[in-house]
């Protein structure tokens, strides 16, 4: 069962949300490995997008190793699900390093920061 979601209003384009939102779905365990993913028409209708934003998606998880092709039968989720975590689970780190960069040269007190993050944790 996968949860693809876009948000026509954001400004982030929707290939990358979609990419995102896949990925999320494999990283919380909604797509299992070998799942398939929606076909690019049925997808497209349901999100009603153009067809070739799926496609430029798809082809960007494919590039990332997330999912795989089959010609002529679709794209699937990829086996190497803890490799996507793990990858996953870099990108995040490697961002709240870069902000806790920001947030120190901006005059942000290490104890403010964690504090920050305990009150998000909740």
């Amino acid at each position: 069962m996968y949860r693809i979601i876009v948000d026509v209003k954001s400004r982030k384009p929707i290939y990358e949300q979609l990419v995102d939102s896949v990925k999320a779905s494999v990283v919380n365990g909604f797509m299992k490995p070998d799942e398939p993913l929606p076909s690019v028409r049925q997808l497209a209708g349901e999100l009603a997008i153009n067809p070739n934003t799926i496609q430029k998606a798809y082809a960007e998880l494919e590039r990332q190793g997330i999912v795989y092709s089959v010609p002529g039968k679709g794209s699937f989720v990829s086996s190497n699900v803890k490799e996507v975590k793990d990858a996953h689970k870099n990108e995040i780190l490697a961002r709240i390093e870069e902000l806790a960069v920001q947030a120190r040269d901006g005059g942000v007190s290490k104890e403010e920061i964690i504090a920050a993050i305990n009150k998000s944790w909740r």
